[in-house]
C-alpha cells in the first residue's frame, strides 16, 4: 500500500467529488427514461410512435455509453484518471443542454449517442481513482458512498420533471450542474498508484490487451455478464412499466414515478450491498445475496398479471427491483479489483458501459421472444430467467476480489 493511499479516508474529497459526479451523471443518464413519454408526445409522434423511438433513442444512447466506456478508459490509463473526469463531464453537460433544443427525433438520437459517450466516463473513473487511494478495507465503503449519492441522481430527475413540468428545462438543469461540477474537480489530484506506473513506463490502456490473453479475456466478459440483470430491471421492467402494467390490466402507471422509487430501492440496495460485502469480507456472497433478492422480486413483478396487482403493488415492486439490483456497487468495485493498474481504468470504466450497451441486445431478446410466444408479458419474464441465470454462473466462476492489493500490472 502506498502513502498516497493512506492519507484517504471514506469521507475525502475525492471520494465527495467521485458522488457528486455520479448524481450528476444518473440524473442525465435516467432523464429520457423519466421524460420519454412527454418529450416525444411534444415531437408530435403516435402512441406507437411514442413506444418504438422510444426503444431507438434509449438503444442508441446505450451504444454511445459503449463506445464511451472503451474510449474514456484507453484515456483513463493512457492519460489519467482525471483526464476522464474532465473530458467527460464536459461532453455531456454540453449534449444535455443541447438537448433541451432539439426538434426532430433524429436531432434527439444524435443528443442522446453524444450524452451516452460522454456519460460513459463518470462512474468506473471515479470507482478506479477511489480505488486507487484508499486502503483496501475501506474501497468498497468508498465505492458504496459514490453510488449511493448517484443514485439519488435518478430521485431528484423525477422531481425536477415533476416541479417544472417541462422536459426541455430538465435537460438545461443537468447540463448546468455538470458544469458546475467541473470547479469542484479543480481540487482533486490524480492517483499516487497510477503516477508510480506513468513513470515506470509501463505500456497502459492497451484495449487488445484485454483479449490477447484467453484467462483475462474470461475474467473481462464474465465482468460484463455479471452486471446484466441491473439493466434488465432498469431498462426492461422499469422503463416500459407503463406497458406491462396495461398488459397486466393495471392503468395509469407513470414511468417517471416507477423510476423514481427504482431508484430508491438501488440507493438502499448499494448501501446494503456495500456493507453487506465488507461485514462478510467477500464480494461474491454479498453478489449471490442480491442476486436472490431481484430474483424473487422479479417473480413477483410478473405474478401481479391477470388483475392480481394495482397501482400500488407496482411501484412498490418496482422499489424492490431497485433494492435487488443494488448489487451495482459490487459487480463495478470487483471490475477494478481484478485488473493491474496499467489496464484499470480500461477496464472499471468500459465494464459497466458495456453492460449499459447490452441493453439493445436486451431489447432485442424482449422482442424475439414476444413476437416468438405472442405474448409482451411472456417475453418479459423469459427474458429475465435467461439474464439472470447468465449472470449467475459468470459469478460463480469469478474469484473473490475482497481485500486484494491494488497495486500490480497486467502482463
Amino acid at each position: 500500500m502506498t502513502a498516497t493511499q493512506k492519507q484517504y479516508g471514506v469521507l475525502s474529497l475525492p471520494v465527495i467529488v467521485g458522488a457528486l459526479g455520479f448524481f450528476v451523471d444518473v440524473y442525465d443518464l435516467l432523464l429520457f427514461s423519466i421524460i420519454r413519454k412527454p418529450s416525444l408526445e411534444s415531437l408530435h409522434l403516435s402512441p406507437e410512435e411514442v413506444l418504438s423511438k422510444g426503444e431507438l433513442i434509449i438503444s442508441v444512447q446505450m451504444i454511445g455509453l459503449t463506445l464511451g466506456g472503451i474510449i474514456w478508459g484507453i484515456m483513463g490509463d493512457k492519460k489519467g484518471r482525471l483526464s476522464v473526469l474532465f473530458g467527460s463531464i464536459i461532453l455531456y453537460s454540453i449534449a444535455n443542454i443541447a438537448n433541451g433544443m432539439v426538434q426532430t427525433v433524429p436531432q434527439y438520437v444524435l443528443m442522446r449517442f453524444l450524452a451516452g459517450v460522454g456519460l460513459a466516463g463518470e462512474l468506473g473513473a471515479s470507482i478506479t481513482l477511489v480505488s486507487e487511494m484508499l486502503p483496501k478495507e475501506k474501497r468498497g465503503l468508498g465505492a458504496t458512498v459514490i453510488t449511493v449519492v448517484g443514485v439519488c441522481g435518478a430521485i431528484t430527475a423525477f422531481f425536477v420533471q415533476q416541479y417544472f413540468n417541462n422536459w426541455r428545462i430538465c435537460f438545461y438543469i443537468g447540463g448546468g450542474m455538470g458544469l458546475l461540477l467541473l470547479l469542484l474537480r479543480a481540487n482533486v489530484m490524480e492517483s499516487g498508484m497510477y503516477g508510480e506506473v506513468k513513470r515506470a513506463g509501463v505500456q497502459r490502456g492497451n484495449f487488445l490487451m484485454l483479449f490477447n490473453k484467453k484467462e483475462r479475456a474470461l475474467r473481462y466478459l464474465k465482468a460484463v455478464l455479471i452486471g446484466l440483470p441491473v439493466w434488465y430491471a432498469i431498462g426492461i421492467l422499469v422503463t416500459f412499466s407503463d406497458k406491462f402494467g396495461k398488459e397486466f390490466g393495471i392503468e395509469g402507471i407513470e414511468p417517471g414515478k416507477a423510476i423514481m422509487y427504482q431508484y430508491i430501492g438501488i440507493g438502499l440496495g448499494d448501501l446494503s450491498a456495500g456493507l453487506l460485502s465488507n461485514y462478510l469480507r467477500s464480494r461474491k456472497k454479498a453478489l449471490f445475496t442480491f442476486f436472490s433478492i431481484l430474483s424473487f422480486f422479479v417473480l413477483l413483478y410478473f405474478l401481479q398479471s391477470g388483475g392480481r396487482g394495482n397501482m400500488q403493488s407496482m411501484y412498490v415492486i418496482c422499489s424492490f427491483l431497485g433494492y435487488g439490483a443494488g448489487f451495482s456497487v459490487l459487480y463495478i468495485t470487483m471490475s477494478a479489483e481484478q485488473f493491474g493498474t496499467n489496464l484499470r481504468a480500461t477496464t472499471a470504466i468500459s465494464i459497466p458501459n458495456v453492460v449499459r450497451g447490452i441493453l439493445p441486445l436486451i431489447i432485442l431478446l424482449h422482442k424475439g421472444l414476444r413476437s416468438l410466444t405472442g405474448s409482451y408479458v411472456t417475453g418479459g419474464w423469459m427474458t429475465g430467467m435467461i439474464i439472470i441465470f447468465i449472470a449467475f454462473i459468470a459469478a460463480y466462476y469469478t474469484k473473490e476480489t475482497y481485500g486484494r492489493e491494488m497495486d500490480f500490472l497486467e502482463e
